[in-house]
């Protein structure tokens, strides 16, 4: 089975929970995380371009469109965490760059060609990608100091982000809030916010302006709210469908988001002073490396028994 779009969510998950294990103080965790991201990447990369050679993906679906941000966001997330290394940084920036910027027309060409209920009724919490992978950019550019492109990252991330949340919000409602409706990618919609305020914290370090850091509460606030309306529908679906926690890559999108939230409260806490919020971040580090844990093993026993390579599937 060849491997699908977002399968680099894996590295993206892998990337995040080594940087917050990295806030913590604890190293070897978050080296021995960062050597699996930085071998996984371009071995997944080599994966796909003999497995897509021989079976191409429909490109002109947006939904696979969007889903290949997991590209950009894992190149954008290895950066970060090996921002030291000056000349991996700007390899890493530089090709999530070319690809967000030959991506991004793709998608927005694709989209513009569906009605707004047809894109409605096709939105799912993968969709924030687009955001998650252009906040991934506006880190790196803050990291390389180019103050412009940071900027013009953030804000175009939380645009996408806004405009992918109505589109689900308004499939949710029209949906009568389903739980069937409800997959692990939907919290999405909370690390789409937290990468925002980590992207945020790196932007206020080379351009400390008060608008910049009121920002960046706002978006922590509003992903800290999410996370008991996403709890409440996950436990839901697991009522509704009993072996929803068997294996399947999509949980990647789950863990993703917990570890992001965990690096975004740290910085949060940094910023703001609220020293209380570290506390808050540790335990969603340990929730992140537990579910990476528990992912891992569940994926390896999966490859396993089937002999094939996987990644988030629907």
């Amino acid at each position: 089975m060849r491997p699908p779009p977002d399968v680099f969510a894996a590295v993206m998950a892998t990337g995040i929970v080594s940087i917050a294990a990295a806030d913590h103080g604890y190293r070897w965790i978050s080296v021995a995380l960062a050597v699996i991201a930085t071998v996984a990447l371009p071995v997944l990369v080599v994966a796909c371009a003999l497995s897509w050679r021989r079976s191409t993906p429909d490109f002109g679906d947006p939904d696979v469109l969007l889903r290949l941000f997991t590209y950009v966001a894992a190149c954008a997330v290895l950066g970060t965490r090996l921002a030291d290394y000056r000349t991996v940084l700007w390899i890493l920036a530089g090709l999530a760059l070319q690809f967000w910027l030959t991506l991004t027309p793709l998608v927005v060409r694709r989209m513009w060609r569906i009605r707004w209920v047809g894109l409605r009724d096709r939105s799912h919490g993968a969709w924030e990608l687009a955001s998650v992978a252009t906040s991934g950019l506006a880190i790196l550019s803050a990291d390389l100091h180019w103050l412009f492109g940071a900027l013009l990252f953030w804000v175009l991330a939380l645009v996408a982000y806004v405009a992918m949340t109505a589109l689900i919000l308004w499939r949710a409602f029209h949906e009568r809030l389903n739980p069937d409706g409800f997959d692990p990618d939907g919290w999405i919609l909370m690390g789409g916010l937290a990468i925002a305020t980590l992207a945020g914290e790196r932007i206020h370090r080379i351009w400390p302006s008060d608008a910049v850091v009121a920002i960046t509460v706002f978006t922590w606030v509003v992903a800290t709210l999410w996370i008991p309306v996403l709890a409440y529908f996950a436990i839901r679906r697991i009522d509704y469908h009993p072996g929803g926690w068997k294996f399947r890559g999509v949980w990647w999108a789950m863990v993703f988001p917990l570890g992001m939230y965990s690096a975004a409260t740290f910085a949060t806490a940094a910023e703001t002073g609220w020293r209380g919020l570290t506390t808050v971040s540790l335990v969603f580090f340990w929730l992140a490396l537990s579910a990476w844990v528990i992912l891992a093993a569940g994926g390896l026993l999966y490859l396993r028994s089937h002999h094939r390579v996987t990644g988030i599937d629907r």
